[in-house]
């Protein structure tokens, strides 16, 4: 099932404002142009967030009036289940992403409201993050799609 982008964000350095775009470029290389992270963090290039896990998180803590922005993450997608498998690859418009793992809740996040950070981390509610396969321009409302679902291994504990 398809879905589509309906966020696009970015930072210049670490904790500076997130800003909202329309559309982007996003290569190999940087991940999100203009982003801090993506040169930094090659297995982190550009993170991903379902709106529907960030809509249950607010729930979780009475519907504050928070943006999507307040999570940090560089792409606001809806209608689809972000994979949860590292090596997992979705398509947001031309663009090519492979998943690395699931989006850390961090400190930060009980700076911008108490009790985000645990709000966020059940069920993947942090969203994932991916590297560049395939670089290209991104807009709102391109399709969202997954290409490949790897499903990640059951851990299984003594006892």
């Amino acid at each position: 099932m398809a879905g589509r982008l309906i966020g696009i964000a970015r930072r210049e350095k670490p904790r500076a404002p997130m800003e909202e775009l329309e559309s982007a470029i996003i290569t190999r290389e940087a991940g999100l142009e203009g982003d801090s992270k993506g040169v930094k963090f090659p297995k982190r290039q550009i993170t991903l967030l379902e709106r529907e896990l960030w809509e249950a998180a607010l729930f979780v803590l009475g519907n504050p009036d928070l943006a999507w922005t307040a999570r940090r993450a560089n792409l606001l997608v809806e209608g689809v289940h972000l994979p949860r498998g590292a090596g997992s690859e979705l398509l947001v418009g031309a663009v090519r992403l492979e998943v690395t793992a699931q989006t850390s809740p961090c400190a930060r996040m009980d700076e911008i409201w108490p009790g985000l950070r645990r709000a966020l981390a059940p069920d993947w509610r942090g969203g994932v993050t991916c590297r560049v396969v395939k670089g290209g321009i991104i807009r709102l409302g391109d399709v969202v799609e997954v290409l490949r679902e790897i499903t990640p291994p059951k851990v299984h504990l003594p006892g």
